[in-house]
């Protein structure tokens, strides 16, 4: 039940995630890496590893993306 719900949290980021990536939206970004951490503290209580996995993906993104951005742009 757990990696279900952190697999919707993770896809709620995901989704979050995509008009961030467009250029002047980045600060999103600011958004999107604290919902996936709930979604990888939610998924890390799961006994299954596909959600856990999924907000990982969305936290590396967003961080990367951060960085090149410089944390605003």
């Amino acid at each position: 039940m757990l990696n279900i719900v952190s697999i919707l949290v993770g896809l709620v980021a995901l989704v979050l995630a995509i008009p961030a990536f467009l250029p002047f939206l980045g600060w999103a970004y600011w958004l999107v890496v604290p919902i996936a951490l709930v979604g990888l503290g939610i998924g890390a209580l799961s006994s299954h590893n596909s959600g856990r996995n999924l907000n990982i993906f969305v936290i590396v993104v967003g961080i990367v993306r951060l960085i090149i951005g410089g944390g605003i742009i």
